[in-house]
């Protein structure tokens, strides 16, 4: 075996750098670069160092408007969502309130006095004054099964009519937001044609409400929040609207729950306050107010003005649960009105 010779550099020496490596980086090299690709190219496009569109931009048309007039777009906040809740009101109060007048106010307006009208309570107690035996009054079975069909099928009704409405007004505030003109009777025509799917889930809605007040309350109360946005998903998406009103109800709880919570209590308080209002307001015209013209004129009169109290309520139930429905959408997938009004159709 030939003798050892004297041993080399180890491979990727590099004697001129006494260290392992490839040469020096060339002349003028700094860090961050400040050259070689163009503005806003090359593998980090888009950082701190390059000049081109920050991180999370999307093109025109297609990513978040900071001054979309209906898409809160993600981090604007409560103020951002307040902000589109009263400039949806501004641009649309000359179509949004005879739209309530007509399908909210007026048909509520209706059910009351009729129902005051045919209850029979004033003669059930008139009754039980002119005879000391207790009894029922006479024909009470038939008379409450008539005074319940008149609720239940008035409800109906009502609710069908509502659903116009609703529809309706959700065209206008989105149309408007998007710039396009929105007349009451286009509004109105759209309704028509939507308000049968709505109604129906709404039903289903309402239903499924009902029968968790049933238990302890609580579970209504949840379910009332987490099916808060079944109408917007039906009129904009058209499928599934409980299936997705529950995903987006607990994929963002503590936002959709803040804002629903909000105009729960708006609601709250616009009825609340014009149903106590017409509690006292009748009971001073007596216990029977239609068994004279004149109560009967007063009570019709303290029914319509106290209808139109709580319309205020009609509006920010609308309004808020629209725009909320909006930001939700925004927080999935960038999403702008102009998207939005022609999903509508």
């Amino acid at each position: 075996m030939p003798p050892a010779g004297p041993a080399g550099p180890p491979p990727g020496w590099d004697p001129a750098q006494s260290a392992w490596g490839a040469a020096p980086p060339p002349q003028g090299w700094a860090f961050p670069p400040t050259g070689g690709y163009p503005p806003g190219s090359g593998p980090y496009g888009g950082q701190p160092w390059y000049p081109g569109p920050p991180v999370g931009w999307y093109p025109p048309g297609y990513g978040f408007d900071a001054n979309d007039a209906l898409v809160t777009p993600p981090g604007a906040g409560i103020g951002g969502w307040f902000n589109r809740c009263g400039g949806a009101l501004r641009r649309g109060w000359r179509q949004l309130v005879p739209i309530m007048l007509l399908t909210q106010v007026l048909p509520a307006a209706v059910l009351s006095v009729v129902s005051l009208g045919l209850d029979p309570s004033a003669k059930w107690a008139a009754q039980a004054e002119s005879t000391s035996a207790p009894a029922l009054p006479d024909n009470f079975a038939a008379e409450l099964l008539s005074l319940l069909v008149l609720l239940v099928g008035g409800s109906l009704v009502v609710g069908l009519v509502q659903a116009v409405g609703w529809a309706a007004g959700t065209w206008v505030i989105t149309q408007q937001a998007a710039g396009q003109p929105a007349s009451l009777e286009s509004a109105l025509r759209y309704g028509l044609r939507r308000a049968l799917g709505l109604w129906g889930w709404t039903l289903l809605v309402s239903l499924l409400v009902g029968v968790g007040v049933c238990f302890c309350v609580l579970p209504g109360i949840y379910l009332a929040f987490a099916l808060s946005m079944a109408g917007p998903v039906y009129l904009f998406e058209r499928h599934n609207p409980i299936g997705r009103s529950f995903r987006m109800f607990h994929d963002r709880l503590g936002l959709l729950l803040g804002r629903v919570a909000l105009v729960a209590v708006a609601v709250l308080v616009g009825t609340l306050i014009p149903g106590g209002l017409e509690g006292i307001g009748t009971s001073a015209l007596g216990t029977d107010p239609f068994s004279s013209a004149g109560t009967a004129a007063g009570t019709v009169v303290v029914i319509g003005i106290t209808a139109v109290l709580a319309l205020p309520a009609h509006l920010a139930q609308m309004i808020g649960l629209l725009v909320t429905y909006a930001e939700q959408r925004a927080h999935e997938a960038p999403v702008n009105t102009a998207g939005l009004a022609a999903e509508l159709g």
